[in-house]
């Protein structure tokens, strides 16, 4: 039987097909998570990270920015992610911690970046190096959050039909949940 090969749109980019700006992020996660396991002081994990193999194809701006941004602003993220959990926020595994943290970073200082590219890249990150569903959890949370920090820009692609934040489904009723 002959195989094909799937769309490109669930193929796992190959590594040279990633852009600076995605490698960028992918070392600022693995950056943030030693930060929120190790507590480790964002100098001393960038100069290990910078160490890294592949890090200079990375735009190391961008991962600069991101590490450092997240870092310094790690309480008002967190204040901004809390109340669209579903779960306390000591419960989120470090990963997905990481990436919402990556997602509202980009979302308040990186403008010149689409909201649903935002999306797209954090559910890549949750896919690549998260648990088997923590993709699912990321967009769910960040599609919340976009309409919060980039109210015009998401009115403006909802009314052109694109874009569109993910609403929660109304689950059918099922026998435990039907009316009498």
């Amino acid at each position: 039987m002959k195989k094909t090969a799937a769309p490109a749109a669930e193929r796992p980019r190959k590594a040279s097909e990633k852009s600076a700006r995605t490698r960028a992020r992918e070392f600022a996660l693995q950056a943030l998570y030693q930060h929120l396991v190790g507590r480790n002081e964002a100098d001393d994990i960038d100069l290990f990270t910078r160490d890294l193999s592949g890090f200079h194809k990375a735009d190391s701006a961008h991962y600069d920015a991101l590490l450092h941004g997240c870092i310094a602003e790690a309480a008002e993220l967190d204040a901004a992610i809390t109340p669209l959990l579903d779960r306390p926020l000591a419960e989120i595994s470090p990963i997905e911690h990481g990436v919402l943290w990556i997602g509202a970073y980009e979302f308040k200082h990186c403008l010149d970046v689409p909201w649903r590219v935002v999306i797209n890249e954090c559910i890549e990150l949750a896919k690549s190096f998260g648990g088997t569903d923590g993709h699912k959890y990321v967009n769910g949370v960040l599609n919340q959050l976009a309409p919060q920090w980039r109210a015009l820009e998401v009115e403006r692609d909802q009314r052109q039909g694109i874009g569109r934040p993910s609403r929660p489904t109304a689950r059918p009723a099922g026998p435990e949940t039907s009316a009498p």
